[in-house]
C-alpha cells in the first residue's frame, strides 16, 4: 500500500509521462490486462488514457486494471489514470 509520501512522488514522475494503453469500446480485455502487467513490470509506473467510446467510466476503469494486474491507482486524473506496481526483477525501482 502506498503512503501518501510515496504517492506524491510517484505522481510527480508520472507528470511527464504519455498513455501507452487505451481502453475503448472493447473494454478492458484479457490481452490489454497481459500487455499491462508486461509494461508494469518493465516501467514500474504507466498511465492509461479512456477514449471516448469507452463505456466505462475512468473510476471503475482504473479499479478494473489495477485489480486484475495487481497494481496500484496512483492517481485518476480527467480520463487518464497511473498505475504503479514494484518490479520483481528490477533491482533500482522507481521509488
Amino acid at each position: 500500500m502506498l503512503n501518501s509520501k510515496d504517492r506524491a512522488a510517484l505522481r510527480a514522475r508520472a507528470h511527464h509521462l504519455t498513455a501507452i494503453f487505451h481502453v475503448g469500446k472493447g473494454g478492458v480485455t484479457p490481452a490489454m490486462i497481459a500487455g499491462v502487467r508486461e509494461a508494469l513490470e518493465a516501467r514500474e509506473l504507466i498511465k492509461i488514457a479512456l477514449l471516448d467510446n469507452c463505456e466505462l467510466e475512468v473510476k471503475e476503469a482504473a479499479e478494473i486494471v489495477a485489480s486484475r494486474s495487481g497494481a496500484e491507482i496512483v492517481q485518476i486524473i480527467g480520463k487518464k489514470f497511473v498505475l504503479y506496481k514494484k518490479s520483481k526483477t528490477k533491482k533500482e525501482g522507481v521509488l
